[in-house]
């Protein structure tokens, strides 16, 4: 028995240590991968029209000292900010400090803010304050419902979509013919900052929040088979209509994540690389969660290995620990003897 614990002990610590970098990974914010000239912080130095600027802005954006407010409370405006430095990493992981609020009562607010990665910059439209048919990446936090019918999901609610230019945003049904996941979110009128963790790497796209202020990031979208070039911009937007709110950036942090690649992958012109997503399904097909979470990986040897690990280690648990018990009961039946 002691061989067999030491046999299953060895894949159960490699499996928690797996779980615990990532987790890490992911929030650590390491500062010696920091790359500055696609970071936006206090006190906003480099935010400009001049040649030498990293970061521009447009429409109803105001730049203070403590944040760069989008758009004000005020109805029909749209406001934008885009970084100057198109980004050549293949792996990243873009951190989000914001900060949605205003008078507006419940459904009485709107309409969000959105998080770009795309080809072109500074292009207004109908998306956001953004340009609809875009080419890359959009993470909507959509904080007014216009599907009145759709009361399957709960506002605010974030959704990413990626697009090569010929998929709109179905603004009507909040943009969920498009939609890869999502989650909902209540960020609006905290009392303190929101936080938004997107990650690009290997293929995978995964997006954490953190609407606690606990330094504790949740999972709320995780998808692979993602392709997404290099050379592209990032950017933020936001827009109101007939409701309305401050949506505020207090930050946006861009680290390189350290991956190894293949040479394959290392040869590729990942400038040429066209958005796109490997779906098991399509969204609009989307019926048995409609939350929207689809994962296009299947469950692999690998994965299946470690569920009946898990299981195998469950029930081994649960036998020693029957054991022990039965064994204190014998022992204390024999003192009562």
């Amino acid at each position: 028995m002691r061989g067999f614990g030491t046999f299953i002990s060895r894949p159960l610590l490699f499996l928690l240590l797996h779980f615990i970098l990532v987790k890490c990974d992911i929030t650590d914010g390491n500062v010696e991968h920091l790359k500055r000239e696609h970071s936006l912080m206090k006190p906003y130095q480099g935010v400009g029209s001049s040649p030498s600027s990293q970061w521009d802005f447009w429409g109803s954006t105001l730049v203070t000292s403590s944040y760069v407010r989008l758009t004000p409370d005020e109805r029909s405006k749209q406001g934008s900010i885009w970084n100057t430095v198109p980004v050549y990493l293949k792996d990243w992981e873009m951190h989000v400090q914001y900060k949605i609020h205003g008078s507006g009562k419940k459904n009485l607010h709107g309409d969000g803010i959105a998080i770009w990665y795309t080809k072109e910059r500074l292009n207004p439209g109908p998306v956001f304050g953004n340009q609809d048919h875009f080419v890359g990446l959009a993470l909507f936090v959509d904080t007014f419902r216009n599907d009145l019918h759709g009361m399957d999901r709960s506002f605010p609610y974030i959704s990413a979509m990626v697009s090569n230019g010929s998929l709109p945003y179905d603004h009507g049904n909040d943009g969920r013919t498009s939609e890869l996941g999502g989650c909902s979110s209540e960020i609006r009128n905290k009392d303190h900052d929101t936080y938004l963790a997107i990650r690009y790497s290997k293929g995978r796209l995964t997006v954490m929040i953190d609407i606690d202020d606990k330094n504790e990031w949740k999972e709320c979208i995780d998808i692979g088979g993602v392709r997404l070039p290099t050379g592209y911009y990032f950017g933020a937007s936001a827009a109101t209509g007939d409701l309305s709110d401050n949506h505020d950036i207090i930050s946006m942090k861009m680290y390189q994540l350290m991956v190894e690649h293949t040479p394959d992958e290392d040869s590729l012109d990942w400038t040429k690389i066209e958005p796109s997503v490997s779906l098991l399904k399509s969204p609009k097909d989307n019926i048995d969660d409609p939350t929207g979470n689809f994962r296009s990986t299947p469950l692999t040897g690998w994965k299946v290995f470690l569920l009946l690990l898990c299981a195998l280690l469950g029930i081994v648990v649960c036998g020693v620990v029957g054991a022990v018990v039965f064994q204190k009961r014998q022992e204390r039946n024999r003192r009562f003897y």
